[in-house]
């Protein structure tokens, strides 16, 4: 069981957090005594996120949600309406074959990756930020590759591509948002081994995501966006 430390828990509402990164940020939440709700697509399999639930003697509590899906956003928001919490963290997206150019993707694989890990990211923090304290914190979760500046080596192009935009429209809703008081996070975890990042990771979970969590900690309290990675560090836009 974890042991709360009443000055620093919170709630965290985590989209996407069946597996990997996300189930990972959700266990490392309810470590540090947070209350945590995290989204799963509806389906019979059971996720690590389950037995992270049936093991919290309440304090993680799951939902589901299909970030793709408008109508399920909408059912959510209704369902935790009254709901206030202090971090909001959408870390659902996909990949795609990393050698595919941009000559080689099919219309179809484009507008999939890009609809996963861009519009419907932002349509989920459009949908959800009521839910958020005017105090609180807003983080999704890019990448590295997203950076333009850092592009040297191409590959992953289309993922590449779905990250940058992911970048610009999160720009772009921060400037909507200049006079708020929440803080806004674009968290680039790093390269590490999950089913979605693959065996070849530079990092394990046990050392991005513990970091990560922090450094999304350490973010409370400041306005505007930054765009940082598992160790803080600032990502060129």
């Amino acid at each position: 069981m974890p042991s709360p430390n009443s000055t620093t828990a919170g709630s965290i509402l985590i989209i996407g957090a069946s597996r990997g990164l996300g189930h990972a940020m959700a266990e490392e939440f309810f470590k540090k005594g947070w209350s945590v709700v995290g989204t799963v697509r509806a389906s019979s399999a059971r996720t690590k996120l389950h037995e992270l639930a049936d093991d919290s003697d309440g304090q993680v509590t799951i939902e589901t949600l299909d970030i793709n899906e408008p109508a399920q956003l909408a059912s959510l928001r209704e369902r935790l309406a009254g709901r206030v919490f202090d971090i909001l963290f959408v870390n659902a997206g996909t990949t795609n074959v990393p050698t595919e150019t941009i000559a080689e993707v099919t219309t179809d694989e484009f507008i999939r990756v890009m609809v996963t890990n861009a519009l419907s990211p932002m349509r989920t923090v459009e949908g959800l930020q009521d839910l958020v304290s005017p105090t609180g914190l807003i983080g999704v979760m890019s990448s590295g590759q997203g950076s333009v500046a850092n592009n040297t080596t191409g590959m992953r192009e289309v993922y590449r591509g779905s990250k940058a935009a992911l970048n610009t429209l999160m720009r772009s809703y921060a400037a909507r948002h200049a006079g708020d008081a929440r803080a806004l996070v674009l968290m680039a975890p790093g390269w590490v081994k999950t089913d979605m990042g693959g065996p070849d990771g530079k990092l394990t979970i046990e050392e991005s995501v513990p970091n990560l969590v922090n450094v999304l900690l350490g973010q409370r309290g400041s306005t505007g966006l930054q765009y940082l990675d598992y160790l803080g560090r600032t990502v060129p836009w």
